[in-house]
């Protein structure tokens, strides 16, 4: 049984639905299609409009998985719908409109089409919830276009997470997916069409007001008697008179303390996803399409756009609608944001990495646009580094955006607004939108829930609002639009007004002058599995950033010193190909099978490139003759190796395995290691102080495998609840002395593993090289590394530093962090002894702390290897896979960063040199002082270029040395200009005296003689 005001609300919502929406059209018009399928990828538009195209109908099925079609639409406005004067009845417009068969999932994860005009110029894009394209008719009412169809197959939008053939174009099949629906002129009522708006924003009012308020009364009531005004059989002709009574509703101002919410159209781009790469830049342009003619429809919506790469594909492959988006971006509508080359992940990414990624996004926008952005836009990455926020400083931005630390399954973070401090203890402005959302729909539920949601009441009351359809692209709509008309000031409401990042962030500053801080990394407490998922994809990044760092190295170094030419174009593609694979949905392996082969195939040949050119740049620094040198790209010294340089020296000497009993025995006189017969590690002892490492009754290397089926998102998360189930491999098919290493062979499930330990004379690490055959599916292997130390936190690198995070479960705050990632190393420690363990590709990490036998607590170190999740790639991280572990003994923290350093950089042989080393381009005097990157100027001065950053967390005063002629030496920031010094304390013609605060990181750009 209904009360009054429910059915008033059904009447309401069934008149809105039933008369309204049908009554937007007043007439339909179907027109002429023809179609040609494109036999393979994409083609351009002048390959399209010369291919031979036949009579399609509407009805049928069309669209292979990831195909194109193109069809010629052809026709006119039917003379009937002309009034004698020449014109279409007046309040009315012709448009085409086109439904591909569009299905009950998002906008943006299914079929798409790009509108082309016939001389080539894209007019807008077509997808679910955007049908329509007016520009398509011209003024003769004449229709004449090709129709770019892309039939991508919806893989996942409904998230129902089933493993899916759709995401490899192998197993996707052929069969066309879709059915060919709606292609016609429609004649457009735009008075019906206002009225709707009205109505959907005032019953959406409605039924987020306290149902016992006299504004929701009001409402209704007003929207009953509009449905009294309309004539069901003529809604066009009694739409102006409906408008009319809610006028008076419409108009009532919002409260003097209405939260204010900053509307910035936007559309989030995945640079990859559920789609490939190269189906993106297809995305971009529709949702840029769609953009710039709703801006031609409304000169108040303004467009926010991140990602320098998506921006540079546009200007690539589309040269007309570049042009048109430039002359926006001069107006100050459509805003590039961010500054990064994509949205990349910030937990995985190397510090020299995001440090690009700044310096090539900021320098793009900078270079076509004249356009410093000065906000990081992120809205979207699984959680945020602690580094990030110096940064973003050094690139000269100055504000921060995201919203995904909303989707936190355990806490809920007290500010919306705020100050966030890094591990070096800069500080940046920063903004979570309450909406929750950074695609929201401009609903009144969206608005109300900003309103109620923002966290910083009573100290300031504005928020920002990303409009439009996301992930997928697809962008704002003339619906939003509509509903921001008439939230300005609407009582009830937020006021919702029309703006840019910049404006809102300068309005926050303004009203919030002393906001509340947060120290540390902004932690996702869920998407963990993301640290671990496409370990191939993973180890690819990992081995390009330092590949990077060693041919700019090495080509730096012969510039200088042999004035060979620095492959500087060459460096630059590579680095935004690498940069590009960076993206939050390909690093962290959570896209379909396309995408992760795809950056496989790229890994590869940036490998070759590069290898190229480092094994030249070395002939070249070597020259000719008998000798052997040991390249070392390390910041560190290798023996007689210094950083940076070639020298000569003997190869490391590995120790010979001995029998013991029935145990096998490494050692060094630093370090011994006992390995029983099961493979697993019994002992481990620094032989000078006798600590032992393993705790009593425990093994080290021990692979464990757990169950590993999350509640949600599958490639994305590891649940709490894996712990639950375990199997210990303990059971070795054989362990034997190959050489100098002790191998073990292990079985489990279908699966294959074979484990290498070795160690070296005079080193404190224990070597364990792995192969993997993988063949499980929904299950996590972890390699667990006891350590008999009393503490209750982990240092883990990140980006220029290392954060400390608590192992105990204190807080709720403490318990939700139980997968963490970590760079090169993660060391436990007590002020007198730590265990560092470093990785060559590893991220995800899990460090605990246990009870230990007879008394104290233990540390545990885990890695987490390897997954097999179902979705989005059912053969996710499927064969073979060879990782690099090092167990550090009695390691101090700058043990650490020199064993992760040297993990990563192996030290390469250079036979027949003419020379018997050669000087490092640069050395610094402090090793706690690490060199990360030395490059010549991006602006190709040949000034070069020296990136370094204080690495233990300590203060730091040095001297940084060029072993070359230098006739001065400034600091800049990340893109390369002078900045006030902030590390620079003197410089001299003998080199540059530095002064580091923990973890600061500087730029030094020297001028060569």
């Amino acid at each position: 049984m209904h009360d009054r005001t429910a059915l008033t609300e059904l009447r309401i919502d069934r008149f809105i639905r039933e008369r309204l929406e049908p009554a937007v059209y007043r007439a339909h018009h179907p027109l002429a299609v023809s179609a040609w399928e494109a036999p393979g990828e994409p083609v351009p538009f002048e390959v399209a409009d010369a291919a031979e195209y036949v009579p399609f109908g509407v009805g049928r099925r069309w669209g292979r998985p990831w195909g194109t079609t193109w069809f010629h639409v052809e026709g006119a406005v039917p003379s009937e719908w002309w009034q004698a004067s020449g014109e279409l009845p007046e309040g009315t417009r012709a448009e085409l409109v086109i439904d591909l068969g569009f299905t009950a999932g998002q906008s943006g994860f299914q079929a798409e089409a790009l509108v082309w005009d016939r001389s080539g110029s894209p007019l807008k894009g077509v997808s679910p919830f955007n049908q329509a394209v007016s520009s398509a008719v011209d003024a003769a009412g004449r229709v004449d276009v090709r129709v770019e169809a892309a039939s991508n197959p919806d893989v996942g939008s409904l998230f129902t997470f089933e493993p899916t053939h759709l995401g490899d174009r192998a197993t996707a099949g052929t069969d066309p997916i879709y059915v060919l629906r709606t292609v016609e002129i429609g004649l457009r009522d735009v008075i019906v069409a206002e009225l709707l708006a009205d109505a959907l924003a005032l019953r959406g009012l409605a039924a987020q007001l306290d149902p016992t308020s006299a504004r929701r009364a009001e409402l209704l009531e007003g929207l009953d008697r509009m449905i009294d005004t309309v004539d069901p059989d003529d809604v066009a002709a009694t739409a102006a008179a409906a408008r009319a009574v809610l006028l008076p509703l419409l108009e009532r101002p919002a409260h003097a303390s209405a939260h204010t919410l900053h509307a910035v159209g936007h559309a989030h781009i995945d640079s990859a996803w559920l789609w490939p790469v190269r189906e993106t830049a297809r995305k971009v342009s529709r949702t840029f399409a769609n953009v710039l003619a709703l801006m031609d429809e409304d000169p108040d919506v303004v467009f926010a756009s991140s990602s320098a790469q998506q921006f540079a594909w546009v200007k690539e492959y589309y040269p007309a609608l570049w042009a048109r988006l430039v002359e926006r971006v001069r107006e100050g509508r459509f805003v590039p944001v961010g500054g990064m080359w994509v949205e990349s992940d910030t937990n995985m990414v190397g510090g020299e990495a995001m440090a690009r990624q700044l310096l090539e996004g900021k320098s793009f926008f900078l270079e076509e646009f004249g356009i410093e952005t000065p906000e990081v836009w992120l809205p979207d990455s699984f959680g945020y580094s602690g580094a990030l926020p110096q940064i973003i400083r050094a690139s000269g931005s100055k504000w921060f955006l995201t919203q995904k630390i909303s989707w936190n399954e355990t806490n809920r973070m007290p500010h919306h607004t705020f100050l966030w401090e890094g591990i070096d203890g800069t500080r940046l402005f920063t903004h979570f939108p309450p909406v929750d959302k950074y695609n929201s729909d401009v609903s009144a539920e969206d608005l109300a829930h900003a309103q109620r949601n923002f966290a910083d009441k009573g100290r300031t009351n504005v928020s920002l609002l990303p409009y439009g359809y996301g992930d997928g692209g697809g962008g704002p709509t003339r619906e939003m639009a509509a509903t921001i008309a008439r939230t300005g000031s609407l009582e009830g409401s937020p006021i919702v007004e029309h703006s840019t990042p910049a404006r809102f962030f300068e309005t926050a500053e303004r009203e919030y002058a002393d906001p509340e801080v947060w120290a540390g990394e902004l932690y996702l407490e869920f998407h963990r599995g993301t640290y671990t998922s496409q370990l191939r994809t993973k180890q690819g990044n990992r081995r390009s950033e330092h590949l990077l760092r060693e041919a700019e190295l090495w080509a730096a170094t012969a510039t200088v010193r042999a004035g060979v030419a620095y492959p500087a174009a060459t460096l630059k593609r590579l680095w935004q190909l690498t940069l590009l694979q960076q993206f939050h949905d390909i690093l962290p392996g959570s896209s379909i099978a396309w995408v992760h082969r795809d950056a496989e195939r790229n890994y590869a040949a940036i490998a070759t490139e590069l290898t190229d050119i480092i094994d030249e740049s070395l002939r070249v620094l070597a020259g000719s003759g008998d000798h052997t040198l040991r390249a070392n790209a390390a910041p560190h010294a290798r023996g007689a190796v210094p950083a940076l340089a070639l020298g000569s020296a003997p190869a490391e000497t590995p120790v010979a395995p001995v029998r013991v009993g029935d145990d096998l025995v490494l050692d060094n006189g630093v370090v011994r290691a006992v390995i029983d017969p099961r493979g697993l590690i019994v002992s481990l002892v620094e032989v000078g102080s006798g600590r032992e490492v393993v705790p009593p009754g425990s093994t080290a290397g021990l692979f464990q495998l757990h169950r590993d089926t999350p509640t949600q998102w599958d490639a994305w998360d590891i649940d709490e609840h894996y712990r639950r189930h375990v199997i210990d491999l303990v059971d070795a098919e054989s362990v034997a002395i190959e050489g100098d290493a002790v191998v073990i062979t292990r079985r489990f499930g279908d699966s294959r593993l074979v484990q290498r330990i070795t160690l070296f004379e005079g080193s404190r690490t224990l070597r364990l090289s792995i192969d993997v055959d993988w063949h499980e599916r929904q299950k996590l292997l972890k390699l667990s590394v006891p350590v008999d130390v009393h503490t209750d936190r982990a240092q883990s690198e990140i980006q220029f530093g290392h954060i400390v995070r608590p192992t105990h479960t204190n807080t709720s705050w403490d318990a939700a962090r139980f997968e963490t990632v970590a760079h090169r190393w993660v060391r436990v420690a007590e002020p007198d002894f730590g265990v560092a363990v470093t990785n060559d590709s590893t991220y995800g990490h899990d460090i605990t702390r246990h009870a230990r036998t007879g008394g104290g607590t233990v540390s545990i170190v885990r890695l987490s290897v390897i997954r097999g999740a179902l979705f989005p790639d059912p053969q996710q991280d499927q064969g073979e896979h060879h990782l690099e572990v090092g167990i550090v003994v009695g390691a101090q923290t700058q043990d650490a960063v020199t064993e992760g350093y040297r993990a990563n950089l192996p030290e390469r042989v250079v036979t027949g040199a003419g020379v018997g080393e050669v000087a490092p381009l640069v050395r610094v005097e402090d090793a706690s002082v690490v060199i990360e990157a030395v490059k010549l100027a991006e602006d190709g001065s040949g000034d070069v270029i020296v990136r370094l950053y204080e690495s233990l967390g300590h203060r730091a005063a040095t001297r940084v040395v060029p072993g070359f002629a230098a006739s001065g030496v400034i600091e800049t920031d990340l893109l390369e200009r002078e900045i006030p010094a902030a590390a620079l304390v003197a410089a001299g013609s003998d080199g540059a005296e530095i002064a580091l605060r923990p973890f600061q990181l500087a730029t030094l750009r020297f001028t060569r003689s």
